[in-house]
């Protein structure tokens, strides 16, 4: 859980994080979550999150943070991550005393003590039931921006409804991560706003209201459960009395609509129509602000956080930096420099030589092995001299993102090519 407080020209004036293996052992997780016997179900405990908040508020006010400054509050959470509130917590959440730490007056609160967050993927199952009951994988993504993904929170609450129906009707409301964290700021339950409501297999990213041939298919009486959807930059009102007795907050500090990490992404690098972002990490990531996508079957449509008229368009590719490590090291001895000038060596194109690398199967597309085309387009090439095999790995995995943003309605003008 991280913190960051900035002045009103975007300076940083204080930055802090809460750590949830170190700093919480008690809650025993590894990486911040359980990775459960099957190794599909994959959960983090609620009551952590809440206690780290507690402890990030704490550490602040004991360096001397002025909470009576901060005027406006909001944040982002993981997407796809869900929490469960027990009938009745609303009231609990609202009255909570500012003399306990909100862990303890929030401890019998959740019906699913441990949520499923965005790495599980145990409900291949009920995906596809989603997509048969509305009439396959690209009617699904043409209405809610996706095909039926086994992270997203449409599903999980399909899960746990068939599995524990009493656990379900338990639930008075379903939150996302971001907010849920939104709620526990605003002392009632918070909506969930457009962009990460986009990544439940749930919302019509269109109308921007909850589809209900994807709600009946997940759950009965879904709707009531989530609350209407909102805009994602909303003013929700302002921060709990709790804060204000407890830190010291202004009651008038506004709270605004948390979203989820990628939205958040996009809008805090401030892009804007025809800009695409890269993140080359151990996955990449690719988004982009679209004007007229087409949902497709590989990738993501995102309502976009910054202008609801527009939309988001997200790609994850799993054969990232370790697939371009491997081959560091097979042709570079290792060595980031060797790579970098093996690549400087070759010419643009590689001379009709290319290749798409998947050490491991790749979501965007399903293809796993090495895949090698030469200028004669042969069928078979098994190895390629080391600096042509890594122009064709960096080529072949920068074309992979230009042709699926294409397909995703990302569209290169002419002035582009020209450049």
């Amino acid at each position: 859980l991280k913190v960051i407080a900035i002045d009103e020209q975007l300076r940083v004036i204080y930055e802090d994080n809460v750590h949830f293996d170190k700093d919480l052992p008690e809650f025993k997780t590894q990486g911040g979550v359980y990775i459960h016997g099957d190794r599909l179900t994959i959960t983090s405990p609620v009551l952590m999150w809440v206690k780290a908040l507690d402890m990030i508020l704490e550490k602040m006010k004991s360096s001397g943070f002025n909470f009576s400054q901060v005027r406006a509050l909001s944040g982002a959470g993981q997407q796809h991550g869900s929490v469960y509130w027990k009938k009745g917590s609303i009231q609990i959440l609202k009255n909570a005393s500012s003399k306990l730490p909100l862990h303890q007056s929030l401890k019998d609160c959740f019906s699913v003590s441990n949520s499923p967050i965005w790495m599980d993927s145990s409900t291949a199952s009920q995906c596809s039931a989603l997509e048969k009951a509305v009439g396959g994988a690209q009617h699904l993504a043409s209405i809610t921006g996706s095909r039926a993904y086994e992270r997203f929170t449409g599903n999980q609450i399909a899960k746990i409804c068939s599995q524990n129906p009493e656990v379900y009707m338990q639930t008075e409301r379903i939150s996302l991560v971001s907010s849920f964290a939104a709620s526990l700021f605003l002392g009632a339950y918070a909506p969930i706003d457009y962009s990460d409501g986009s990544g439940m297999n749930l919302l019509h990213i269109w109308e921007k209201l909850w589809s209900t041939s994807c709600l009946d298919a997940c759950a009965p009486g879904l709707k009531e459960k989530l609350g209407c959807p909102v805009p994602s930059h909303s003013v929700l009102g302002p921060i709990s009395p709790y804060y204000s007795q407890r830190y010291g907050f202004s009651p008038e500090c506004k709270i605004v609509a948390f979203t989820g990490d990628n939205p958040a992404s996009l809008a805090g690098m401030r892009l804007q129509e025809g800009d695409i972002a890269i993140s080359l990490g151990t996955s990449d990531t690719l988004f982009l602000w679209i004007q007229e996508p087409t949902p497709a079957l590989e990738g993501h449509i995102l309502c976009n956080p910054v202008d609801s008229q527009t939309y988001m368009a997200l790609l994850c590719f799993k054969n990232g930096s370790l697939m371009r490590e491997r081959i560091r090291d097979d042709c570079a001895s290792g060595s980031w420099d060797e790579f970098s000038k093996a690549l400087s060596s070759t010419v643009a194109g590689n001379n009709g030589n290319l290749g798409f690398y998947f050490d491991v199967m790749e979501i965007t597309p399903e293809a796993v092995g090495i895949h090698r085309f030469n200028r004669d387009n042969q069928k078979v090439v098994l190895s390629f001299p080391k600096e042509v095999e890594i122009r064709a790995l960096i080529e072949g995995q920068f074309m992979a993102k230009r042709i699926h943003a294409e397909k995703l309605g990302y569209k290169v003008s002419k002035y582009d090519e020209k450049l």
